[in-house]
């Protein structure tokens, strides 16, 4: 593909989607190609996890890059992170008897040389907890050996058991080799110009007709309201709710549920909207009320929300908040205890909408019934439930810019704590959250080049900072603290002042203040250090970050 397209940025979420798409028979979209001829048009490079072998390159990938990455990585096993898993959800819509095919990124992590949890890696342990490795689905040649292998493992060799697994993956698998992935090609005599104007127009001109128009011209054949004025007005009275999500996806997904339905394109079509148009205060009402409480939890944006699964929930549960005081902290004490928990576990991963409707339901019973437990799935934090993240599953996560669930949480928790920046001592708020950067705490030019470690493992959630900047300096191989002295605008802050700034974001400032790496002349020696200070470091943070996540998903508003 040319160089200048982005680096691969789709997280666990859009990868699954995917998968669950194509493997539900449904369409995923075109890829835009270009062919090559004697000379390419862009300086290129191949797609992540694809090695050059060096063959002359015919063809260039404009767009559809993150589809043809995420459907070659997870059907080969080749994300460090996660390890894609297919299980079988009952079909709400088409009743009992019938399936769907899901899809779930179970997250990885090495420790010791091995890969964990090693449960995903033990073919028996996995059908167990009935999931199917997804690359046994690839559609070459020993995807069909690797299936016959691993469903043989699962029935201990027994043939007729064997064969019965096999009959459940192989349609599937069958599916998915012959989904028609549509593509426009464009010549080899296309110049530069005309492809990069086509690319282009392929990324923002596209006009889809969405559930939400359809919606509209029924409303109004049915009532004779405007859902577009509608709009507007819930527009006018939460003018911060576009920061969260579109105001027209809030309206279909909370519609659904407050007619206790689950927020699917199948739901959005099956809405009573007389009944939505009649209580179209109650939801702007809830939008109101949601936008609050979820601003009091420290999360100001759509960039920074883990999950937007929670949003129509919320929504949903201030039609049976209780008007008493004591009764009302009682359930804003629950409903923290949900959002959070939605956060740092893998709950919404996966078949977000249905569990959503689940837990909504849980939520609703426990609040009328002025009851501080909640029998909501969310809250079953049992090994085969959904436990909290570990402290392992904390310091593996991503990098937070990407829509990664559990390392938008981690800097969710950080931002919760107040989160002042470094330069300017600010408090994180609305007004200025967009002038802030992603910043390694541990320069990731320094872990590269003296730590020789992969962006993976320096693209950490736990290693990342939400400040602004004065101006981009040289990073050489820094040591963290110095780094985070020169970047700031006043370079002057005591030791006390920067401890002070640094534990508004959950930062130990001991682990971060280490160095002496350019004084050891030895590579080897140098990076060992490296490696273990950043280790450290990360795994101080983690206990740091697991002790206030415990509190908040008990409920309480802040640990001190």
């Amino acid at each position: 593909m040319p160089r200048w397209q982005r680096f691969e940025a789709w997280g666990p979420g859009e990868v699954a989607s995917l998968l669950e798409a194509i493997l539900q028979g449904l369409p995923v979209g075109a890829t835009l190609t270009l062919d090559v001829g004697d000379q390419e048009l862009f300086k290129s490079r191949t797609l992540a996890s694809i090695e050059d072998g060096g063959q002359r390159c015919t063809e260039h990938l404009l767009d559809g890059q993150q589809r043809v990455t995420a459907l070659w990585r997870s059907l080969h096993d080749l994300y460090e992170d996660r390890t894609y898993l297919l299980w079988f959800d009952d079909d709400e819509e088409r009743g009992e008897g019938h399936y769907l095919p899901r899809v779930y990124g179970q997250a990885r992590w090495m420790r010791n040389g091995q890969r964990y949890p090693l449960w995903v890696d033990r073919p028996r342990d996995c059908f167990q907890r009935e999931y199917y490795p997804v690359r046994l689905l690839r559609p070459e040649e020993d995807g069909e050996s690797d299936l016959r292998a691993w469903c043989s493992q699962v029935a201990q060799s027994d043939p007729a058991k064997t064969l019965s697994i096999e009959d459940d993956l192989r349609p599937l698998r069958t599916r998915l080799i012959h989904h028609n992935l549509p593509y426009l090609a464009l010549g080899v005599e296309t110049r530069k110009e005309t492809a990069l104007r086509v690319f282009i127009k392929m990324n923002t001109s596209a006009v889809q007709l969405t559930a939400f128009d359809i919606i509209v011209a029924e409303l109004e054949a049915e009532t004779g309201q405007s859902l577009h004025q509608l709009q507007q007005d819930l527009e006018r009275e939460v003018p911060t709710i576009g920061s969260y999500i579109r105001p027209a996806d809030l309206i279909l997904r909370a519609g659904a549920m407050r007619q206790d339905r689950a927020p699917t394109q199948a739901s959005f079509h099956r809405l009573d909207l007389s009944s939505m148009a009649a209580t179209w205060s109650g939801l702007v009402a809830g939008c109101q009320w949601a936008v609050r409480f979820i601003e009091s939890e420290g999360i100001l944006d759509s960039d920074r929300l883990p999950t937007v699964a929670v949003l129509p929930v919320l929504v949903a549960l201030h039609d049976v908040l209780p008007p008493s005081t004591d009764a009302l902290g009682r359930a804003e004490r629950l409903i923290r205890s949900y959002l959070w928990r939605s956060f740092f576990t893998r709950r919404y991963e996966y078949a977000a909408a249905t569990r959503a409707l689940q837990d909504l339901r849980g939520l609703r019973e426990a609040i009328r019934g002025g009851a501080d437990d909640c029998e909501a799935p969310i809250f079953d934090d049992s090994e085969d439930g959904f436990p909290l993240a570990t402290l392992e599953e904390l310091k593996g996560a991503g990098w937070p810019k990407n829509r990664d669930i559990l390392a938008r949480a981690i800097l969710a928790l950080s931002l919760k704590r107040g989160a002042r920046d470094f330069a300017d001592n600010r408090a994180v708020s609305r007004q200025h959250i967009r002038q802030r950067e992603y910043h390694h705490l541990f320069p990731s030019h320094l872990l590269e080049e003296d730590g020789g470690l992969g962006r993976a493992e320096r693209f950490r959630a736990l290693n990342c900072a939400l400040i602004t900047w004065n101006t981009n300096r040289k990073i050489s191989a820094k040591e963290p603290i110095r780094y985070l002295r020169e970047r700031a605008e006043r370079a002057v802050l005591g030791e006390e002042e920067v401890k002070q700034r640094l534990e508004s974001h959950l930062v130990p400032f001991n682990e971060l203040a280490v160095g002496g790496y350019q004084s050891i002349p030895d590579p080897e020696i140098r990076q060992r250090k490296v490696r273990s200070d950043y280790d450290r470091f990360l795994t101080c943070r983690a206990e740091m970050m697991k002790t206030v996540m415990v509190r908040l998903c008990d409920g309480d508003t802040w640990p001190h």
